[in-house]
């Protein structure tokens, strides 16, 4: 007996077949209404929906349209950008319809097996209170999630798409794009756009690793300095450094600007000592490297007050005991910074250092306030200057230039760029192999 009443349990209910086909019509015939109409409502919208226009999206979406404007004949041509953007949400659209799918299938068997036991189906308020009791976690993530979809995640898988097709350059709308490799062909070719890429992710490594290495140890410098205690009015000292963080950036960014110009304050001191004016941040072969380095001086002045600040307060949290035992067994004052304040400025600061790597790395600003967006004399360079990273190059390609693809596979770089080596950075250090050491 007990055997047929399992095997009655797993035979699946009519009433469960009804709601995969029409949603909520099973929880109808249970008695379910509010429920049933609900689900129902939701099969609706989702059915209009598709039948007007998702399947016609979701087709644009594999071709990127078929029809050419023709201004002579009057024919309106198909838009292969929006035919993108659009065939995309009608995938989400798709994914989300078989969510609303899968959870009225799986309610109606709940409520068939809670009818093969006799029970009484729950009405709208039990099922609410049941939720809100067992899973009001799902309940409270869904609009969330529906937003993070929305407005995070399909603009990134857009972008990620654009980059394996040809838009951009000569194709622009009224031209049809089509799915390619145009784009990774030109970037890791030989040509002229494949040599502006390499050049300017060497220099973006360079940059990021320089710039965050710079302000870390010039910050840890001038902590370590201000904290020794025969400094007299170390907080009148530090107030300084804090009142160049409190200027805003691209302030700074523009006051060095003028102050390193071909006119500026700099090169009329030079020129009234008898020598001749250099050109600092002109678009000349010999300023690339006076550039570079402006730019990591005035990016050092901005960010530096920052370190100093988070290494302040981690020095004053070491122990002085660690100090007065290194002292005893006859260590140094560098094997104490080394083997003591190293590791533990380190450890606390390795996901700060991790992120300022990752911004680094992205940074737009600071050659762009300090030189203005140079790219019209260099010869060697496609739409770049030696001096810009590989987000400005980025800027310019797509923004001012609309070659879009190349746009989009260069930003994708840059992800997998900074994520693998954020990842291996921080999974490799101590923050994350030996976190109770330093506790």
């Amino acid at each position: 007996m007990m055997k047929s009443n399992l095997h009655g349990e797993r035979k699946i209910s009519p009433h469960v077949f009804l709601s995969a086909f029409v949603w909520g019509l099973g929880q109808l015939l249970y008695g379910q209404i509010v429920k049933g109409l609900l689900y129902l409502a939701a099969f609706a919208g989702a059915l209009w929906f598709f039948i007007a226009r998702g399947f016609r999206d979701i087709a644009g979406f594999f071709t990127l349209g078929t029809v050419q404007e023709n201004l002579w004949l009057g024919t309106t041509g198909d838009n292969s950008m929006r035919m993108l953007i659009l065939g995309l949400f009608a995938l989400f659209a798709l994914v989300f319809a078989g969510v609303i799918w899968y959870a009225n299938v799986k309610d109606a068997a709940f409520t068939a097996r809670q009818a093969a036991r006799g029970n009484r189906p729950r009405g709208f308020r039990e099922s609410l209170a049941a939720m809100a009791d067992g899973k009001f976690h799902a309940a409270a993530l869904v609009i969330p999630v529906v937003g993070v979809c929305l407005f995070s995640i399909l603009p990134i898988v857009f972008m990620i798409l654009i980059a394996f097709t040809n838009l951009g350059g000569e194709v622009v709308h009224p031209a049809l794009a089509d799915w390619s490799f145009a784009a990774w062909q030109k970037i890791l070719s030989v040509g002229k756009v494949g040599a502006t890429f390499v050049k300017i992710l060497s220099w973006n490594v360079l940059w990021a690793v320089a710039s965050t290495a710079l302000n870390f140890f010039a910050g840890l410098s001038l902590a370590l300095l201000l904290s020794k205690k025969n400094v007299r009015a170390s907080k009148f000292w530090r107030s300084f450094p804090v009142v160049a963080y409190a200027v805003p950036a691209f302030i700074s960014m523009l006051g060095f600007r003028f102050m390193f110009s071909q006119s500026g304050p700099i090169n009329q001191m030079l020129t009234a000592s008898g020598r001749d004016a250099v050109f600092f941040l002109s678009n000349v072969e010999s300023a690339k490297w006076w550039a570079r380095g402006i730019g990591l001086f005035v990016y050092a002045w901005i960010m530096t007050p920052s370190i100093m600040l988070m290494t302040t307060g981690i020095l004053s949290n070491i122990s002085s005991d660690l100090y007065e035992a290194a002292s005893i067994d006859g260590a140094s004052p560098f094997m104490k910074f080394r083997r003591i304040t190293l590791p533990f400025i380190l450890f606390s600061l390795t996901p700060v250092l991790i992120s300022q790597f990752v911004g680094n790395f992205n940074n737009f600003g600071i050659f762009f306030f300090l030189r203005g967006g140079l790219q019209s004399n260099y010869a060697d360079y496609f739409l770049a200057s030696d001096t810009d990273l590989l987000i400005n190059w980025l800027y310019n390609l797509s923004v001012d230039n609309n070659y879009y693809a190349i746009g989009a596979a260069i930003s994708l770089v840059i992800f997998v760029i900074t994520a693998v080596l954020s990842l291996a950075v921080y999974v490799n250090s101590k923050a994350y192999k030996t976190e109770d050491t330093f506790r």
